[in-house]
């Protein structure tokens, strides 16, 4: 495919259980106008150039979904909805009785290998990123050369600037090279701010510090379609490891263990925004505070889809 003509895909992340959040935070509103945080990561990724919207959802929350996007996308991009399956697992093997939930992010991508066929980003469906963050991702996506070898990219944040003041979050701590590619990413799934600095901690009592100006994923990636191959080996692979009813297909997990076997290289976009999201219900105040000083200062349009 030349460059130019690539049809950029957007895959959003939405089939999350919410359970610190304590019910389906995806459909909270956030914008003056009721807007979603989904809407305005469609609407940022829709003018830096992308032409067709993924939503990967369960099966009960499906029409909701559609009832909701359909009337505002459809005309405006292609949309297509994809169901992440708990029983989606390669032949041969079988989901774990005391299994309740998906497997995790990278499931959530390779859900959406059937319907995307070409150069793709991949985002959370609860995390407000940022207009510039969709526009690294067009630029590194429509420069992107086709093939194995291929890079990826992930928009990396300072730490400092992605934390809750209302509990812990979980975040992928990148590494890089002299040449600005990830050298390792670890997923830290109870990060925080405290009265010494951030800090993560694995167990709830012992806690270690993080550097304030880390770099942080906020899954926010940039992939060429052979990834699909790869994270398929690489699925079949976890199930083979006899995972626990708890255990994640994280994407972090996934491409920093590629990243440190030499088989994907990872080009860090550094974005100088400054998240919002919904971890916890306490989160949505000063994320629509957030929202709303960026729609007055133009940034975005209220109603967003006038």
């Amino acid at each position: 495919m030349a460059q130019g003509d690539k049809r950029l895909a957007l895959i959003i992340m939405a089939a999350g259980m919410g359970r610190r959040y304590g019910g389906l935070k995806q459909v909270e509103p956030i914008g003056p106008s009721g807007e979603l945080i989904i809407d305005y990561s469609a609407f940022d990724a829709l003018r830096a150039g992308f032409k067709r919207i993924v939503l990967v959802v369960r099966e009960e929350i499906e029409p909701a979904f559609r009832e909701r996007f359909d009337p505002i996308l459809s005309e405006r991009c292609d949309i297509a909805y994809v169901m992440q399956r708990l029983e989606d697992v390669p032949d041969g093997f079988a989901v774990p009785a005391d299994r309740a939930k998906p497997w995790g992010t990278a499931q959530a991508v390779l859900a959406c290998r059937d319907v995307v066929d070409g150069p793709f980003a991949v985002i959370n469906a609860d995390d407000f990123y940022g207009r510039s963050a969709f526009e690294l991702l067009a630029e590194f996506l429509n420069g992107l050369a086709s093939g194995p070898d291929s890079e990826s990219a992930v928009v990396g944040y300072r730490l400092e600037r992605t934390l809750t003041e209302h509990g812990t979050v979980s975040r992928g701590i990148c590494r890089l090279d002299e040449g600005g590619y990830l050298r390792s990413i670890v997923e830290r799934k109870r990060v925080a701010r405290r009265d010494d600095g951030i800090a993560y901690t694995e167990d709830g009592e012992h806690w270690h510090s993080i550097e304030n100006d880390a770099l942080a994923s906020m899954n926010a990636w940039g992939f060429a379609p052979d990834l699909f191959e790869a994270f398929g080996r690489r699925f079949t692979r976890f199930l083979a490891g006899a995972p626990d009813k708890e255990a994640e297909f994280f994407i972090p997990s996934e491409i920093g263990d590629m990243v440190a076997e030499g088989s994907a290289r990872v080009r860090v976009l550094r974005s100088q925004e400054t998240w919002h999201g919904v971890t916890y219900r306490e989160d949505v105040p000063r994320t629509r505070e957030g929202i709303a000083r960026l729609v007055d200062e133009g940034v975005y349009p209220a109603p967003l889809w006038g």
